[in-house]
């Protein structure tokens, strides 16, 4: 596994572990939605890391963009499937999207390299 994979899921691991630990009812029940929300249904896991990239591509969140592309890698989708929700994210959000686009193609090609 690269460097910055490991890095970027244990820290997640930690501070989930962290923040889930305090016992926070709303906390803990968004946390629940957000992992129920990503199981199968009428759509497919992989469509639904899709939407999820797609969406967080658009909003310009860095941490959603990794954990969505490493889900992603997780459901099989491929390189060139891939670079078409690139092309639709940079098209429902504009060019602010693009740096975005470079950071998200650099974790996915270490995700592809393992």
């Amino acid at each position: 596994m690269g460097k910055a994979i490991e890095e970027f899921n244990e820290y997640r691991a930690k501070m989930n572990d962290v923040i889930l630990g305090k016992q926070n009812k709303v906390i803990n029940r968004l946390f629940n939605l957000d992992t129920n929300t990503y199981a199968e249904g009428a759509l497919s896991t992989k469509t639904k890391e899709m939407l999820g990239l797609v969406a967080s591509m658009v909003l310009r969140c860095d941490d959603c963009i990794k954990y969505h592309l490493g889900k992603s890698y997780e459901q099989g989708i491929t390189t060139e499937e891939m670079y078409e929700i690139f092309a639709v994210a940079n098209i429902v959000g504009g060019t602010i999207v693009i740096p975005h686009t470079r950071r998200a193609a650099e974790y996915w090609e270490e995700l592809t390299a393992q």
